[in-house]
């Protein structure tokens, strides 16, 4: 079976390499670069087994996109105090939403009549809206990418209605062909990242509920959610022109 490898970064701007790559399964790191050729550079190496290849990459690299810890302990916070980073950012919280449906949007009135085909009675003054305006009034942004599947599920089409009422409210929202998103090699994950600086990543149960949130605050791994972050935003269309396309 094939290794599940994500892409940590690169120390080059333009040819891909060298690289860093972690296996998502059992952590191991995998790096290529430039192959170390010359006999008298190979025979200085102590250890070097059958079959394996030296190579060389600078070291920013392994400083830049290099594990900082052998394990790592999840920080996690209950959903409280996720809700209050929604206070306290200082210029921009950005989300990629990655999932097909979430069992808290079905236990709503609103979901019951977008399902029977009536009128959805977007409330504006929910506490999230009026926080959202809050927010957006002093300058700061709000942001998310919404992936959604071809065709798309009944929850993926409720927030593209529910999106009307979150962007006029102050909300800036996109959406994303999961085709799109595979071929940018985007993750399945649900997180927000705030200020740039940290990241806060969804867990969900079995059954879609929201159970906790983790946060992410380690570089290498917040860096690798800003690079998801600049092409999920850059390949992503308005939710309105997305809508429109639907229906052509």
């Amino acid at each position: 079976m094939a290794r599940r490898l994500r892409f940590n970064g690169t120390g080059s701007g333009d040819n891909g390499c060298p690289a860093v790559h972690e296996d998502l399964d059992t952590g191991e790191i995998v790096i290529h670069g430039t192959p170390l050729t010359d006999p008298e550079d190979v025979g200085q190496l102590q250890h070097l087994g059958e079959g394996e290849a030296p190579i060389v990459v600078p070291r920013e690299l392994l400083v830049d996109f290099g594990p900082k810890e052998v394990t790592r302990t999840p920080r996690i916070i209950d959903l409280d105090d996720f809700g209050k980073l929604f206070e306290k950012f200082e210029h921009t919280a950005w989300r990629l939403e990655t999932r097909r449906r979430f069992a808290s949007d079905e236990a709503t009135d609103t979901y019951a009549q977008f399902v029977a085909g009536e009128p959805v009675q977007w409330d504006y003054d929910h506490p999230w809206c009026t926080n959202v305006r809050t927010q957006t009034e002093q300058g700061k942004r709000i942001e998310r990418v919404r992936i959604v599947d071809n065709p798309p599920t009944t929850g993926q089409l409720y927030l593209l209605n529910n999106a009307k009422r979150n962007c006029d409210v102050g909300e800036d929202i996109r959406n994303l062909w999961r085709a799109d998103a595979d071929r940018l090699r985007l993750p399945a994950e649900d997180f927000w990242l705030f200020d740039s600086k940290f990241a806060a990543l969804l867990n969900f149960d079995d059954d879609d509920n929201l159970l906790n949130v983790e946060l992410i605050t380690e570089p290498v791994a917040v860096n690798r959610y800003l690079q998801v972050r600049d092409a999920a935003w850059h390949y992503a269309v308005r939710y309105d022109t997305f809508a429109a396309g639907l229906t052509t």
